[in-house]
């Protein structure tokens, strides 16, 4: 642990989710291969487009409606509506295989455990801290196993947009009816966690690597309270 500047005294912590407290690249490449199974067999028009293909319209949507990228459900729903009328579906089909496709990856999305070694660590930090999460991600926190240990998630959408916009961690610290400087936000990213926190008032964690991703300095961003290489080494703060 590489302390940047002193940590003050804090009440909860709240942990960005993926990548931090489990590997989350091969859950999402597990859950976007489920989904082309079910668009190939259940829409055959679909067998012409690869995941390349998807990919490409979903950068194409994005840039021609950038606010969609504070909601990844809502952007997963439009991109499948629209890449299934492209490939020859009437709208009322597209939208019911959108509907289903969503459904579908969203399954499998979350279709995994948190470590126990990790449970073991949320338990203790419990014992101590208010534990929260906030994420710009879309995983189901209860089918992953940390609904015993994270009083509320936070994700963008329905009015909120993503990290580093301060208005999770502005929210987060409402419900716990706690000041902001008295959480400890915890993330891999030193744009959207390390600064999105700092900016927003919070004390900061960066893990850094997450899991196996070792990212560049944080030399043109915010410095972080502390840095640490292992989410394990949450075990000093107890």
């Amino acid at each position: 642990m590489q302390i940047f500047i002193r940590p003050q005294a804090f009440e909860a912590i709240s942990f960005d989710l993926d990548d931090n407290l489990y590997d989350n690249r091969p859950i999402i490449v597990a859950a976007e291969k489920a989904l082309q199974q079910f668009l190939h067999q259940n829409y055959p028009k679909a067998t012409a487009w690869q995941f390349d293909d998807w990919r490409a319209l979903k950068s194409h949507m994005l840039r021609q409606s950038p606010q969609l990228r504070h909601d990844t459900s809502k952007a997963r729903l439009q991109m499948l509506e629209l890449g299934l009328i492209e490939l020859g579906y009437d709208r009322g089909a597209a939208q019911a295989g959108a509907k289903a496709g969503l459904a579908h990856f969203s399954l499998h999305r979350s279709n995994f455990k948190v470590s126990d070694e990790v449970l073991k660590l949320l338990a203790q930090l419990k014992q101590k801290y208010r534990l929260v999460g906030i994420t710009n991600g879309n995983v189901d926190y209860q089918r992953i196993g940390l609904g015993d240990f994270l009083e509320f998630v936070l994700h963008p959408g329905l009015g909120y947009p993503q990290k580093p916009a301060a208005d999770m961690f502005k929210v987060a610290a409402n419900k716990l009816e706690l000041p902001l400087n008295k959480i400890l936000h915890v993330g891999d990213s030193a744009k959207s966690d390390v600064d999105g926190a700092r900016a927003a008032g919070c004390q900061a964690a960066w893990l850094n690597p997450g899991f196996g991703v070792t990212q560049k300095s944080v030399a043109q961003h915010q410095l972080p309270h502390i840095e640490i290489s292992s989410i394990l080494q949450l075990k000093q703060l107890l």
